[in-house]
């Protein structure tokens, strides 16, 4: 398996498929780059070069102890930039992996970054705040650590029906893609899993979005469970400078897998124009 070393050791597994211009995917929590398949496989088969990798404590990636945090995932994913020599490259994050390109562009500037895509993601801040009153009380996330530690398989299994959207009246239940979902969350680290919790939900981003200087565009259901779009999308769409924001009526959090046709599309479609602009 295909890896790079970190300062601390730590071993990252990533894909890398395919030649062109580089498109660079973050997962989300609790999740693999495997979370990316309709996605990769989709860009690579249209002339992109399609790159995911496991986030550290995720995955094939080394189970670690300390680092579950954003600011060491987002140098993490500046070492795999480097190392692959990726340049004009075009971002996208889903909810956590979200928050991930925010703070990697926030830490490491976009000297490498073409474009950023954010899909359901966690920023600006998920947790409610003095100054971010639309966010959710922190007794939501003390929740999901305790039915967590308390049983995390069956966690990761309930925890499916919300994310797709699955719990919801006439909702046409996929059992392959709840096991693929429970099958990436525990391939990782006990630890890992857990400290990610207090890391999608109280990391402040705002001053990472502020800071993006390349086309930019967010992509969010307004039925989503997970991250509720008012705290996330509509917040983040006024910090970054000129942001393309797209919102689905009744999309889930998981909707690149559920509704992979229609963001594959849009997606392409704000490639291809962002670049006829630059060109």
């Amino acid at each position: 398996m295909p890896t790079i070393s970190m300062k601390d050791g730590t071993q990252i597994y990533y894909k890398d498929w395919g030649t062109g211009q580089p498109i660079v995917f973050s997962h989300g929590w609790p999740l693999t780059a495997d979370d990316w398949d309709g996605q990769m496989l989709f860009f690579g088969q249209r002339g992109y070069r399609v790159i995911a990798a496991d986030r550290r404590g995720h995955g094939r990636s080394t189970q670690t102890w300390d680092g579950n945090e954003m600011d060491t995932y987002a140098d993490d994913l500046a070492a795999l930039t480097e190392k692959l020599d990726l340049k004009n490259a075009i971002h996208v994050g889903h909810s956590t992996g979200g928050g991930e390109v925010a703070r990697y562009i926030g830490r490491h500037g976009s000297k490498r970054v073409a474009m950023a895509v954010l899909i359901s993601a966690v920023p600006p801040l998920m947790v409610k705040t003095e100054k971010n009153p639309a966010g959710a009380p922190i007794k939501v996330f003390d929740d999901l650590r305790a039915a967590y530690v308390e049983n995390r398989p069956q966690f990761y299994r309930d925890i499916t029906l919300p994310f797709y959207g699955y719990n919801r009246p006439g909702a046409k239940i996929s059992e392959g893609i709840r096991d693929k979902w429970w099958l990436q969350g525990m391939m990782g680290g006990m630890k890992a899993g857990y400290d990610c919790i207090k890391a999608f939900s109280e990391t402040d981003f705002t001053e990472d979005l502020k800071k993006f200087d390349v086309p930019t565009l967010i992509l969010h259901g307004d039925d989503d469970q997970i991250v509720p779009i008012g705290a996330a999308a509509l917040q983040s769409s006024k910090l970054v400078k000129g942001a393309t924001l797209k919102v689905y009526p009744g999309f889930p959090h998981g909707m690149p897998t559920t509704h992979a046709d229609e963001i594959n599309a849009d997606l392409l479609a704000f490639i291809k124009r962002s670049a006829q602009a630059a060109a």
